[in-house]
């Protein structure tokens, strides 16, 4: 099948950063053609009034707890843990399942075309993003036997889920750790050797809060990215999110090592975790930053829109400084930079990408005016799932004219959840 895209503002996300009006035609799961030629094909849709941009990438999410919502508010931090573990320890099947095809609704309605995952029961998870048909990054967490709720042992759960789902058309298997302060160097080396041996990233939680910072330094006598540093953990397979409270040294040895990370600057502030990663350092060092939402359960939605806007103004009000953190900058973060932490043909609109791309509707209010001189800046300041008009994933379209295809509210009113 072939789509024809006509007219569109396109901001293609490519080397150059190219905005300007054209066309767009898609073959199968790839993008044909990107240009001013005009283009046919089985399905036709206008572009006008309409921008044609990259698919969002969503680098750190727990889409199992997407019924969360509310659950866990306005509570500290320690609260906040306690909840969450007493929730997750009482999940059944069910109720995983309809968590995650809620929020990967969630997310094909707010424009994001792939995410990465961090949980248990990844294999659930998976059942429900093939049936839907996103992109899925799902990392199996793993911690030390001793302290998980998991049957078995975590690492070997990892392995049999990654051996079982290599090969699916939109999930990707891969291993996670929870983090330093419930896995040891142990689980820590062993869950890297999956990732080596499969070819997969490693997913964990890094330095999000102090006391995981403090706690690491009493016990190991080194912080949390120091030390897997030191062990040899950290390498350009590694996806960290968080990193609020990263040292301008630890920059340094992210940056030497390759590490790709998930800035989640909604859900850090919504629980209170005290700080903002240093992100121009960062960038500074050419680390590879993207961004992520968390879940639903400390965010409260799965929207990047949001993210986008409030991860750049968060850090200019921080410094002082508002000429920090331009929208193209975190426009990247979004698409290109972490299509490159996943190794993903995506990312951005050229012949031979994925054909991973989203429509936004220019006609509404908040985006109006928009034309190629203040697109990508409306994108980052001005958009809101709103104008999400159409998503298509891997050539297939999964939102048109405003509606979610498949989905429908009332099989959710009563769903078990839990």
């Amino acid at each position: 099948m072939s789509i024809a895209i006509s007219n569109a503002i396109i901001v293609t996300q490519n080397d150059n950063r190219d905005v300007y009006r054209g066309n767009v035609k898609i073959d199968g799961n790839k993008i044909q053609y990107v240009g001013k030629d005009e283009v046919d094909g089985d399905i036709l849709i206008d572009g006008t009034n309409k921008v044609l941009m990259p698919g969002l990438i969503n680098t750190h999410a727990h889409v199992g707890m997407s019924a969360s919502k509310g659950l866990f508010d306005d509570v500290d931090l320690d609260s906040f843990l306690k909840k969450t573990f007493e929730y997750d320890s009482d999940r059944t099947s069910t109720g995983i399942f309809n968590s995650a095809k809620l929020g990967m609704y969630e997310m094909i309605g707010n424009g994001i075309t792939a995410f990465v995952d961090l949980y248990y029961s990844e294999d659930i998870i998976a059942k429900a993003a093939e049936e839907i048909g996103i992109r899925a990054f799902l990392s199996w967490v793993t911690l030390d036997k001793e302290l998980t709720t998991q049957i078995g042992d975590p690492v070997e759960n990892a392995e049999n889920f990654i051996r079982n789902h290599v090969g699916n058309k939109y999930v990707v298997p891969s291993v996670g750790v929870q983090g330093i302060y419930v896995a040891n160097d142990d689980t820590f080396r062993r869950a890297m050797d999956l990732a080596e041996k499969y070819g997969t990233i490693l997913h964990m939680h890094l330095s999000e809060t102090r006391k995981e910072v403090y706690d690491a330094v009493k016990k190991l006598g080194e912080r949390p990215i120091e030390h897997l540093h030191n062990i040899g953990i950290l390498n350009k397979r590694v996806l960290a999110a968080h990193c609020v409270w990263a040292t301008y040294h630890e920059v340094r040895l992210l940056s030497k090592d390759g590490v790709n990370v998930s800035w989640n600057s909604i859900s850090n502030f919504k629980l209170g975790t005290g700080g903002i990663p240093p992100i121009p350092e960062m960038m500074r060092e050419n680390v590879n930053v993207t961004i992520g939402t968390d879940s639903n359960g400390s965010n409260n939605s799965l929207d990047m829109f949001q993210a986008m806007k409030f991860s750049a103004i968060s850090v200019k009000n921080y410094r002082w400084d508002a000429s920090l953190m331009k929208a193209q900058e975190i426009l990247d973060m979004a698409t290109r930079n972490a299509a490159r932490a996943l190794q993903l043909n995506a990312g951005s609109i050229e012949v031979g990408k994925l054909a991973d791309v989203v429509l936004l509707d220019a006609t509404i209010p908040s985006m109006i005016p928009t034309n190629e001189a203040n697109a990508v800046s409306n994108i980052v300041y001005s958009s809101s799932p709103q104008n999400v008009d159409t998503v298509i994933i891997d050539g297939e379209i999964k939102k048109i004219n405003g509606k979610i295809l498949g989905f429908h509210s009332n099989k959710f009113t009563n769903s078990e959840f839990k």
